[in-house]
């Protein structure tokens, strides 16, 4: 038994995901006028996408900020979206923005121009509209809490839940982790000897707060134990037989 397929879009948009990123990062790296900090626990974002940074007074970014002759030097800001539970290549995302600064009361406020996303499917050029507009996914900034909650309590339903991955996508595994959740679905990192891929299984309706998600996997778990036990997981489990 494979994962199944909807009508609807089961995964997040490109601009949903990158403004996902923003609300879940701790940390940024930003770099202007020949400057490179970074900071923790320092941006928060504008409901049009613009960045705010709380910066030190002696910082160099603002006094370049300052100091530009035209009042609003050129930077780019990184996040970096990391995996709250443990797995290889744990950097599920990077997030770059380019743009304009300007200071406002001791804040720096990025005024973005261009918004690049990269995944392991690839990097894409978010439009600029559709991030102005796009709202996090409603999950975003519990998502932590919740895989790790997932991972360290409920180890046996991770399993239960490769259920649900086609015998292909199991072959050669060692271990399988969450990797992430979102409204429309959880993506399983499946780790081999040699390499990892990750496996996507969507919910059946998309998920607007955590009394909807935990509905949606006990739906997925549901489906998991009416489920054949994969082939590749029971050697594993029997011992190599």
């Amino acid at each position: 038994m494979g994962v199944e397929s909807y009508g609807w879009t089961a995964a997040p948009g490109a601009a949903e995901r990158a403004r996902s990123v923003l609300a879940g990062a701790w940390s940024c790296a930003v770099t202007a006028e020949g400057v490179r900090e970074e900071f923790v626990g320092a941006h928060s974002v504008t409901g049009d996408g613009r960045v705010l940074l709380d910066v030190p007074e002696d910082s160099a970014l603002l006094a370049a900020a300052v100091c530009a002759p035209r009042g609003e030097p050129s930077a780019v800001l990184e996040f970096a979206d990391v995996a709250p539970v443990p797995v290889r290549d744990r950097i599920r995302a990077r997030l770059w923005l380019a743009g304009w600064f300007s200071a406002r009361d001791g804040r720096l406020a990025l005024r973005p121009t261009r918004v690049v996303l990269r995944q392991r499917s690839g990097a894409a050029l978010v439009d600029l509209d559709d991030f102005a507009g796009a709202a996090p996914d409603p999950l975003a900034t519990a998502e932590a809490r919740l895989l790790t909650h997932l991972a360290d309590c409920h180890a046996d339903a991770v399993e239960r839940l490769t259920r649900l991955v086609g015998h292909a996508g199991l072959h050669g595994a060692v271990r399988v982790q969450p990797l992430a959740v979102d409204r429309h679905g959880l993506t399983l990192r499946i780790e081999r000897v040699r390499g990892c891929g990750d496996v996507r299984l969507p919910f059946h309706a998309p998920a607007d707060d955590v009394a909807e998600l935990t509905e949606r996997v006990h739906a997925l778990l549901s489906r998991a134990g009416a489920a054949s036990c994969p082939r590749a997981l029971r050697r594993r489990t029997d011992g190599g037989r």
